[in-house]
């Protein structure tokens, strides 16, 4: 972290530390071969677009080495330089700082949204919740490759269903013809 126009130590590294601007942590720990998504578009032309789902393969001192594992660019090694992060002026903080980071998270799980488009062999869906969307439901149940491989984790719902085994799929007909 680099602070910009403050008296040295004013602030103390746990709460600088604790800031977590732009949505990436101040502390990034991967391993080889943990699947990660790319948080921000860094060449869409070769497939390194927000959301992509990427495995790491190797660290190099200033970029993470990493293999795309999901659309047209699957298979494909990419490199994920470090790149400066600035916070959005809209915060209230009293000082400008910068940080050096890479623009990815560990990708256990991701929302319907940013699975779309996507392909993934072993999908298991969570809905605590009905979806709130028109399609939502559809783009969930179709990432996967085989109904075999597609689970599912719903809230029971009685008043849809007494077996409690349904969820509610919301569709707009207006939508459809």
């Amino acid at each position: 972290n680099k602070i910009f126009h403050v008296l040295p130590n004013f602030y103390k590294f746990e709460y600088l530390n604790s800031l977590t601007p732009n949505g990436l942590p101040h502390l990034l720990k991967v391993k080889f071969n943990c699947l990660v998504i790319l948080l921000r578009n860094l060449d869409p032309h070769n497939g390194l677009c927000n959301g992509t789902r990427l495995m790491i393969r190797a660290f190099q001192n200033y970029s993470i080495s990493a293999e795309i594992v999901s659309g047209a660019h699957a298979g494909k090694r990419v490199f994920i330089p470090r790149i400066p992060l600035y916070p959005s002026e809209d915060l209230s903080l009293p000082f400008k700082f910068k940080r050096k980071q890479f623009s990815i998270r560990l990708s256990f799980a991701m929302t319907i949204n940013k699975a779309q488009g996507q392909t993934i062999p072993n999908v298991a869906i969570y809905l605590p919740e009905p979806v709130f969307s028109h399609g939502q439901l559809y783009v969930a149940l179709s990432r996967g490759v085989s109904r075999g491989t597609t689970r599912i984790l719903a809230k029971p719902r009685i008043d849809i269903d007494p077996t409690g085994k349904s969820t509610k799929n919301i569709v707009y007909r207006d939508v459809l013809f």
